[in-house]
């Protein structure tokens, strides 16, 4: 990854919990230097990374920086004042434009991404997509950062990102649902909370941990539980006549409908 020196990175709302692990992350793989590490807040700073540079003063992470990472809400993203030319800007808000980005920055080298929380634990998936006036070596920034938080790809359009908004860029809450559903049906058997939510939380991330080292299609997996015809068939079975398949569309598209519209609203 060619830079010219030292890369020097500034993240915008580095005191959030998104932006906090995206530092975290590119700290610990060794992408930048805690002292070319800048992170802004809004009213408190917190009480870490203190090798690197806090401010409240947005334009001022950015003038000392090559990289800038906007971590804020995007409610909030129109008023962020900041003039980045010349430099990479890399938006992890979701909905907000390409187009808007390179006009309201007032760069062409804007890549919009979509990590998730999971970044904390680097295990967020990261899709992500690029204006055109990207350079190669920027690329190669977005990856490595992205990789640190976990995994990435660069899909080819902004619909794409869309669609992701509400797959992955939900992050953990999807799992959570169906584990809260899971532990509440529990507890209503009977089952001490307790041992509900540890049989609940094991099965969840073990189930995660098979999926990731064995690489197989979930599309198998399920079919494998179907094709025994046991509990788990039953199971699978009444949870699609009740319409698990259905509502998971149904929210999947209801994510997608609300990143496009928050798109327009910028």
């Amino acid at each position: 990854m060619e830079t010219g020196g030292p890369l020097r990175v500034g993240v915008i709302g580095g005191a959030g919990w998104l932006g906090g692990a995206i530092a975290d992350a590119i700290l610990d793989a060794g992408i930048v230097e805690p002292q070319n590490l800048s992170l802004s807040y809004r009213s408190e700073r917190p009480d870490r990374f203190n090798r690197s540079f806090w401010t409240s003063d947005n334009q001022a992470l950015a003038d000392r920086s090559d990289v800038i990472v906007l971590s804020v809400r995007p409610a909030d993203w129109l008023s962020l004042n900041v003039v980045a030319e010349g430099k990479l800007v890399i938006s992890v808000m979701a909905g907000i434009r390409l187009s808007a980005l390179v006009e309201h920055h007032r760069t062409d080298r804007v890549a919009r991404t979509l990590p998730n929380a999971a970044a904390e634990v680097r295990k967020s998936y990261t899709p992500w997509v690029a204006a055109a006036g990207l350079q190669n070596d920027d690329r190669d920034i977005i990856r490595a950062i992205f990789d640190a938080c976990g995994s990435q790809d660069e899909v080819h359009s902004e619909a794409e990102i869309d669609y992701l908004t509400g797959l992955t860029g939900s992050g953990p809450a999807f799992p959570a649902l169906l584990a809260e559903a899971m532990m509440a049906d529990a507890v209503s058997q009977g089952l001490a909370p307790e041992i509900a939510k540890r049989a609940v939380n094991t099965l969840i991330t073990g189930a995660g941990r098979l999926l990731e080292q064995r690489d197989d299609c979930p599309t198998d997996i399920v079919q494998t539980f179907l094709d025994y015809r046991g509990t788990t068939a039953a199971a699978i079975e009444e949870m699609r006549a009740a319409g698990f398949d259905t509502a998971v569309s149904r929210g999947l598209r209801a994510a997608f409908r609300k990143s496009v519209r928050m798109g327009e609203a910028s």
